[in-house]
């Protein structure tokens, strides 16, 4: 097939940019899977699986603006990942990374990013968030340190890993992008990227994700197990979806993150990173994705996605 990736970001990202990172990966698994792709996206963007087309970010979320015009000939499907303003003139599908508020409506050929995220919308179809393995480090003898990687926004919930360090005595990196007050045994490394955060991630004994709040998928979570990391979370949003018990632990409440992490050693690194290879590799998403579209392109319609195994029977609040 010939894919049109369509993101209004300059590409790769310095920085986090987690929606960013899922763009470059599905590219270069597309191409890895022998499909060809054109990647429009911001002036700058340099990635060399794909054929890139500059577009200033103005004129991709221009709404007078068809986008199917921008695309080469021959391009059998058009993929954004970004809100579209406009309904192109051409197949497309559009990939949503974040909740869409209460009541909103669902944009047209929309893809959720995990089972969770789909159905507070009353949808089906999503695929899961997927990384390069080859970005990580992996790492089976583990420092003596936890991470928390993330926004430090309450609805992320560093302060209930703050707790956790503060009550269990660990010793607690937090990596992310403003500074709190906190205890002694919390230290804060600000945003890492590339090699720093790889190496970070690789040396934990865990990663906490105690999300508070509807998470459409938790892209920290799989870049933990990437790297042999267990991951302690929250039962919240699409971490049922991610974590299992082989290679992390659910809780709701600081007091049971506590007793958890106590044993959150035991989980197996190679578990973890297999774990995370057999579902959330940038190849299975891409495999996911190219379902999406043979489906849409052969019957106008999405298909519904494919759930963990683990999480068919899991509940989020």
């Amino acid at each position: 097939m010939h894919i049109a990736v369509v993101s209004h970001y300059r590409l790769p990202v310095k920085g986090y940019g987690g929606t960013e990172r899922v763009v470059v990966a599905l590219v270069r698994a597309l191409a890895v899977l022998g499909h060809r792709v054109t990647l429009l996206a911001a002036p700058g963007t340099r990635v060399r699986e794909a054929t890139v087309v500059e577009v200033p970010p103005a004129t991709l979320t221009d709404a007078s603006v068809d986008l199917a015009g921008l695309l080469p000939p021959g391009s059998d499907i058009l993929h954004a990942f970004f809100p579209l303003k406009r309904t192109p003139s051409h197949p497309f599908v559009q990939t949503l990374e974040g909740n869409l508020r209460p009541g909103a409506p669902v944009p047209p050929n929309n893809i959720f990013v995990s089972r969770d995220h789909a159905h507070r919308s009353g949808r089906e179809v999503f695929v899961y968030n997927g990384l390069d393995p080859a970005d990580f480090l992996f790492r089976s003898a583990k420092d003596d340190y936890d991470l928390f990687l993330g926004r430090l926004h309450s609805a992320k919930g560093y302060r209930w890993a703050i707790a956790g360090a503060t009550r269990s005595g660990r010793r607690l990196l937090l990596a992310g992008g403003w500074r709190p007050s906190w205890r002694r045994n919390v230290r804060f490394v600000g945003e890492v990227d590339g090699r720093r955060k790889a190496e970070l991630l690789a040396g934990a004994r865990c990663l906490w994700m105690p999300a508070l709040w509807p998470e459409p998928f938790g892209l920290t979570t799989i870049e933990a197990l990437f790297s042999g990391t267990p991951v302690l979370a929250t039962h919240w949003g699409a971490l049922p979806e991610v974590v299992s018990p082989e290679v992390g632990a659910l809780c709701d409440t600081v007091e049971e993150l506590v007793a958890a992490a106590a044993t959150i050693h035991t989980r197996d690194p190679v578990a973890c990173r297999a774990h995370a290879e057999l579902y959330f590799s940038h190849l299975v998403m891409a495999e996911e994705y190219l379902r999406m579209y043979r489906c849409l392109l052969d019957t106008g319609v999405l298909p519904p996605g494919r759930v963990t195994p683990f999480a068919l029977t899991a509940a989020s609040p």
